[in-house]
């Protein structure tokens, strides 16, 4: 029996991905993220949401790395992010976290396949493997046809999936994505949400999405309703 238990222990600690403890970050005088606890399991789509300025961005950036928290811990993978050196922060964002942005960020100059093997590329792999699962990944997002256009030749939904790719270039823990789909039309809208589901479905991926889109925030596995700074609701 004790046995047992200690395994049931086991598993629920290492089933979640992330784990947010008593987060706070303040801007000045601005409290905007007020004492923020949750936990989000391996192969979870979570949505976050709620009003503007209610701090999602902000927590977002902070689950992923890019902005410190004035208080409060972050462990993803069961690593306490914050607790590293900057140049392993670095390196563990790179190859352990993937993000979609609103805003692909893609870089014009390069094709899909050079946008796509950025990542790989700062990791120091070696740039023929690189390709070559840059290649296999836009193929899988029906992008096989588009691997050497350049983003200007893309359509918006096309450019968002390549910034999906790139996310996913190095097997990443944990995929951040903030309103990913807030620019594009209602047809490339519904073929990224449904792109995230086939995603986690077949690499058992977890998604955190912070979205205005109620259809996509409906659908996620969990949603986490934050108001003021504070979580009201998941």
């Amino acid at each position: 029996m004790q046995a047992l238990l200690f395994f049931l222990v086991l598993d629920s600690w290492f089933s979640n991905m992330l784990e947010v403890k008593n987060i706070h970050k303040s801007f000045g005088k601005l409290e905007v993220l007020k004492g923020i606890d949750l936990s989000i399991k391996k192969g979870e789509i979570v949505s976050i949401t709620g009003p503007s300025g209610a701090g999602k961005t902000t927590l977002l950036q902070i689950m992923g790395t890019l902005l410190k928290p004035t208080s409060g811990k972050v462990f993803i993978g069961g690593k306490d992010v914050f607790a590293m050196k900057d140049d392993q922060l670095a390196g563990f964002r790179n190859s352990e976290i993937g993000f979609v942005f609103q805003f692909h960020h893609l870089l014009p100059e390069f094709s899909a396949v050079e946008n796509v093997i950025i990542p790989a590329l700062i990791a120091r792999k070696k740039k023929k493997d690189a390709i070559e699962k840059a290649k296999s990944l836009l193929e899988e997002l029906n992008l096989g046809h588009r691997l050497n256009h350049k983003p200007g030749e893309l359509s918006g939904g096309e450019q968002q999936r390549v910034s999906v790719a790139r996310a996913l270039m190095n097997d990443p823990l944990l995929v951040l994505a903030d309103e990913p789909s807030g620019n594009l039309d209602s047809v490339h809208k519904t073929e990224l949400h449904q792109l995230f589901f086939d995603l986690r479905d077949r690499y058992n991926q977890t998604f955190v999405i912070v979205t205005h889109d109620n259809e996509l925030a409906a659908k996620a596995d969990r949603q986490i309703k934050l108001a003021d700074g504070l979580v009201i609701a998941q």
